[in-house]
């Protein structure tokens, strides 16, 4: 995919990268630039909304069976 940098340069994210990574108007870009290569990062506004639901889930559960865990060794 391509886009065209404008005189002011600004450019246009395609619809179909946007969908990918679920990109909004309210989110931000950070630019990394490592040896000749530039790499875009979205960055969500609300940084914990952007982890919500990522992980593999019940960590309640497993924090609890890990305490009884220590409990009994002690």
């Amino acid at each position: 995919m391509r886009s065209t940098v404008t005189k002011r340069g600004q450019t246009v994210i395609p619809a179909a990268v946007r969908r990918q990574f679920n990109i909004t108007s309210s989110d931000r870009l950070e630019w990394i630039v490592e040896n000749n290569t530039i790499r875009v990062v979205p960055v969500k506004k609300d940084p914990i909304d952007a982890f919500r639901g990522k992980g593999r889930g019940g960590a309640t559960a497993r924090l609890l069976q890990e305490r009884a865990a220590d409990l009994e060794s002690e």
